[in-house]
């Protein structure tokens, strides 16, 4: 079958589905031939197609995927598969070599399914139902795999392979994509986590990351300023440090890490979630991204070690001290309340706990914030600040209330939940929207 002699597009991982369609294909003409002789294979031929159209139609509803299923599912392995030459391609576009040939002569077979006339074989299988899966109007429902961009343009990138009049064409289109977006799970994924099985450590895509936007957070433009230029140095090839957002809870350190995600993803910024827990793990997530076009900010939230915790040295190796460099495409970022991460006691500067060289304990637990080049500091808001923020919320949600109860109903919620921060001014204001069925002359809408 003709998804034998591709050369560079291999191992799908859901390639099942593309052979017993287009066994289908080659097998039609020789069944007609047959004629009555096949009764008994026709009639596993037309269970076969039924089987395949269902299949689609999952992946539809899996994936968000409308139009012409075929061409999507299609779509969806060229943008998946990551070989030599899309990883080549990805962020940097056309490459040079011999490389392009055997892509053309795979691309050259993906374009003969495009343009398969399926009216032979559902005229022969008599099922005339399979004009459901090349004309299906999705249910509108988001995607489970992908961000509802990424969803809308692989349909929209189905849809211009059609129209593509040759290999060559299909090509230039291919990679064109591969230069905005990527290949694989990196390509079109912004955030990820950690997944340790029997076979080591695997980097799995978070399907939802919250849409935060820089411009969301109210206030701390100084710390803000500091993290963008850092992130903006190392997104675009310069130097840049290892990053610590450390401060009182509920001032957006961990909103402003999910801002820059979103921020720079189309930059080729890829931001991977670990756990303390995970930190063992380090060096072998290092080893999987550290060959790719892309930027990886290792993200560590709410981090900071109690006395008896020794996975920080752990980190510690990974950041910087192993005798293997960290790649110029990884930076870790981590967010703490904790200046110093690890828990300090005046016993560690006494000298206390009969130790001849007290300084050498402090210098241990200091050692690790020391790796971070750069620290930015989020402090709670005073009183005004609060109100400032509470303010801006109001009008950015469309709150329409007299300011001085506005102010006097926020005074009161901070007193009882939490106190003065930026997280409790949100969760103020996602209170009075909450109450929409009270509020209706107060509030015009989100």
């Amino acid at each position: 079958m003709r998804e034998k002699e591709l050369i560079v597009y291999r191992d799908f991982e859901d390639g099942e589905l593309l052979s017993d369609m287009t066994g289908l294909m080659e097998s039609i003409g020789r069944l007609e031939k047959e004629g009555e002789k096949a009764r008994e294979e026709w009639k596993e031929k037309r269970v076969l197609l039924y089987n395949c159209m269902h299949g689609l139609l999952e992946m539809a509803g899996h994936h968000g995927f409308c139009g012409n299923l075929w061409h999507c599912y299609l779509t969806n392995l060229l943008v998946n598969n990551e070989n030599s030459y899309s990883m080549a391609c990805e962020i940097r576009g056309n490459v040079e070599g011999t490389i392009n040939q055997a892509a053309l002569h795979d691309i050259a077979i993906f374009k003969e399914w495009y343009d398969y006339d399926f009216k032979g074989m559902t005229d022969c299988l008599d099922i005339p139902e399979f004009c459901l899966v090349l004309c299906y109007d999705g249910c509108r429902q988001e995607s489970k795999v992908y961000h509802t961009r990424i969803c809308k343009r692989i349909c929209e990138l189905a849809v211009r392979f059609s129209k593509n009049r040759s290999p060559e064409e299909m090509k230039d289109t291919l990679t064109e994509f591969y230069k905005e977006y990527g290949v694989g799970k990196f390509g079109l994924h912004k955030a990820f986590r950690i997944v340790h099985d029997d076979s080591g450590a695997m980097i799995k895509p978070i399907q939802n990351i919250a849409h935060v936007h820089l411009d969301d957070l109210v206030g701390y433009e100084i710390p803000k300023r500091k993290l963008i230029e850092n992130t903006e140095a190392f997104v675009e090839g310069r130097k840049a440090n290892n990053c610590l957002l450390y401060g009182d809870a509920g001032t957006g350190k961990s909103s402003s890490i999910k801002a820059i995600a979103n921020a720079y993803y189309g930059k080729g910024l890829r931001i991977i979630e670990v756990y303390k827990h995970q930190f063992k793990d380090l060096n072998d997530v290092i080893a999987q991204v550290k060959k790719r076009n892309y930027k990886f900010i290792i993200y560590m939230d709410d981090l900071s070690f109690e006395e008896f915790e020794t996975e920080y040295k752990y980190l510690k190796a990974v950041i910087e001290g192993g005798l293997e460099k960290k790649p110029e495409n990884v930076l870790i970022y981590a967010t703490s309340n904790r200046r110093h991460l690890i828990k300090e006691t005046f016993a560690d500067k006494e000298g206390r706990r009969d130790q001849l060289h007290s300084s050498d304990t402090v210098q241990e637990k200091l050692s690790l914030v020391s790796r971070f080049g750069v620290t930015v500091f989020f402090c709670a808001p005073d009183k005004r600040q609060f109100q400032e923020i509470v303010i801006v919320l109001a009008e950015r949600y469309g709150i329409n209330m007299p300011k001085e109860k506005l102010l006097l109903e926020a005074n009161q919620w901070e007193l009882a939940h939490g106190g003065l921060s930026g997280r409790t001014a949100q969760q103020f204001i996602d209170y009075l929207l909450g109450k929409g069925g009270g509020w209706n002359e107060n509030i015009r809408g989100n």
